[in-house]
């Protein structure tokens, strides 16, 4: 009996993450400073935040493999960072849900590239779900309508956050002394050391607009949007099955869909619904055994 209430606590926790993470583009929005800037205080607010809390527990970070493992995971930390802000620039140039839908494209980056690099063999289940998802991608993009590319800039930037993505997920294949909490707030904090001298070298920090709400917007993105979420996330995932956490995810970009319809108005086709649809039914079927 305790085992079941263990279980439905944590798919409460992952599906509260989940929700939470859909709502990152709505605080990109609300806060006026370049990606750059916004993913640097982000990772880290974030990492700093989530390791005292890490420690408040009493939890020690997995320093052992540093030695072999770290830099790959200085490597995966600097891919964070900068797909931190190719997304963020999707949300600018397109809407929400076209940009996170794109983003969501790299678990079929990984299926495709998975031969090449670990030589496993495409199912043919995982060959129909790629296909259905490039499909759904060409509905999403526009690129069938007879003006082309709808917001080809924020596309292209959703994309190219989708191969960042997939390459950190590559990347953390080769982290296996690292445990999965440890590797994820030493990512943040690399994350925002790594672009702290790119923003120093791209940005006049001192002439951004701090006023207003921007930094009480930044600490909503650094502490409820990354560390809150990733704390939950980390609390639930031993009480779950490795496939209901990786389906649990899609509710981010279901969340991002509605949060781009409903708070930002920012209205979607038939075939915009239907491409969302080929996308997140493909990619959650691929994770799939």
């Amino acid at each position: 009996m305790n085992r079941q209430k263990d279980d439905f606590k944590s798919l409460l926790l992952l599906l509260g993450s989940m929700a939470i993470f859909g709502g990152i583009g709505l605080v990109r929005r609300l806060i006026p400073l370049p990606s750059s800037v916004i993913a640097m205080v982000r990772g880290l607010i974030g990492g700093t935040a989530t390791f005292l809390y890490f420690r408040a527990r009493g939890g020690k970070l997995s320093l052992r493999a540093l030695g072999s493992e770290g830099p790959w995971l200085l490597l995966s930390g600097a891919l964070l960072g900068f797909n931190w802000i190719l997304l963020f620039e999707a949300y600018r140039y397109t809407s929400v849900a076209v940009a996170t839908l794109c983003y969501y494209m790299a678990p079929i980056l990984i299926v495709l590239v998975s031969p090449i690099l670990f030589r496993e063999r495409i199912t043919a289940k995982k060959a129909i779900c790629v296909a259905v998802a490039l499909g759904g991608m060409m509905l999403v993009s526009g690129v069938l309508k007879d003006g082309g590319v709808k917001d080809v800039r924020g596309v292209l930037f959703g994309l190219a956050a989708a191969v960042l993505y997939a390459s950190i997920v590559l990347t953390n294949k080769k982290l296996t002394r690292t445990d999965g909490l440890s590797r994820t707030i030493l990512q943040l904090l690399t994350a925002g050391v790594v672009l702290l001298p790119y923003v120093l070298i791209t940005e006049n920090v001192t002439a951004l607009d701090w006023s207003g709400s921007t930094i009480p917007m930044l600490l909503v993105a650094g502490l409820i949007f990354t560390a809150l979420t990733y704390a939950m996330y980390f609390s639930a995932i031993p009480g779950l099955r490795a496939q209901t956490a990786a389906l649990g995810s899609y509710v981010d970009p279901v969340v991002a869909v509605l949060v781009s319809a409903i708070f930002l108005h920012e209205p979607m086709s038939a075939a915009e619904w239907i491409g969302a649809v080929l996308i997140l039914s493909a990619t959650a079927i691929s994770t799939l055994d």
